[in-house]
């Protein structure tokens, strides 16, 4: 019966029942903007693992970092997004679905698990949206990332009108 919950649960209540308590959105680092809508579309780029405008993390999966440290990146760089996508939409329960998750890792040529890194933004966005709201995910590793961080992130939601 959870996932009835999960399914008939607001994403705001849910966030609520999560107790995670979304941060002001972070400003660009750059001349670029941190999201665009165009019709039912809402695109978000470059969300990265950071607090009080600067970078939380810092390093690469597989020298630096293990794993573990790179999903609790990714987590932190979803909620950012999440603050984000409610800052431009008003409210995360305009969130249709989530059209497209993209994970960049810095790693290691050697590096193998970046779809374990990736899951710390995957679940995030599971536990408040539910299962039948999930993306499609595109994954691969880079050799750096802005200012240092292991983790970026782009996604594109599907909206309801305003």
């Amino acid at each position: 019966m959870k996932n009835d919950k999960i399914q008939t649960s607001s994403a705001e209540r849910r966030l609520q029942e999560l107790g995670v308590e979304l941060p002001a959105p972070p400003q660009p680092f750059g001349i670029y903007v941190e999201s665009v809508q165009s019709g039912n579309l809402l695109f978000l780029t470059g969300m990265m693992p950071t607090e009080g405008g600067s970078a939380k993390f810092l390093g690469r999966v597989g020298v630096e970092l293990d794993a573990t440290t790179g999903y609790n990146a990714a987590r932190l760089a979803a909620i950012n997004a999440l603050a984000v996508a409610r800052e431009a939409l008003g409210s995360l329960d305009r969130v249709k679905r989530i059209v497209r998750l993209g994970v960049m890792v810095a790693s290691t040529g050697e590096f193998r698990d970046h779809p374990k890194v990736a899951d710390g933004a995957s679940r995030l966005l599971q536990d408040v949206f539910g299962a039948e709201r999930n993306p499609s995910r595109l994954v691969y590793g880079v050799a750096s990332l802005p200012l240092g961080v292991p983790i970026e992130l782009e996604l594109i939601f599907e909206v309801t009108p305003s």
